[in-house]
């Protein structure tokens, strides 16, 4: 069976292309978003006089969760963009790499907001429920 190359059919490629840009749009106005929100409550948290500590930390793990939620969103974008073009060896190792290092930042965020690694969170839930 022969396969049709994405850039033979110009018109999938440009929707692809757009779809792309949407996807990555929307990761970027989720971490903007997020971090205007996020900050804004904060500083409502500390203007209402609740503990600075207990505002701060909240303010990390929700902003923390607003930067998890817009990077994925940008590996999604990275992949479909990959889609789109002309597949080398040299876009697959980029797409890699992008892969790899946003899924690292996920995995640091997930770690610092929740304070343990991410397979302990059964193990927690356990041992809260049998307590």
């Amino acid at each position: 069976m022969k396969r049709i190359a994405l850039d033979t059919l110009p018109a999938l490629d440009a929707a692809l292309k757009w779809i792309s840009l949407g996807i990555e749009a929307v990761g970027v106005a989720i971490i903007v978003c997020g971090a205007l929100a996020t900050s804004a409550i904060f500083l409502y948290r500390l203007a209402q006089k609740e503990p600075p500590a207990e505002c701060y930390s909240r303010y990390r793990g929700a902003f923390g969760r607003a930067i998890l939620l817009g990077l994925e969103f940008l590996v999604a974008s990275d992949i479909v963009g990959t889609v789109a073009v002309g597949l080398t060896f040299q876009d697959l190792g980029l797409l890699g790499l992008l892969v790899l290092i946003r899924t690292f930042l996920s995995f640091a965020l997930e770690v610092e907001i929740n304070g343990h690694w991410p397979w302990k969170s059964s193990e927690l839930a356990l041992k809260s429920t049998n307590k």
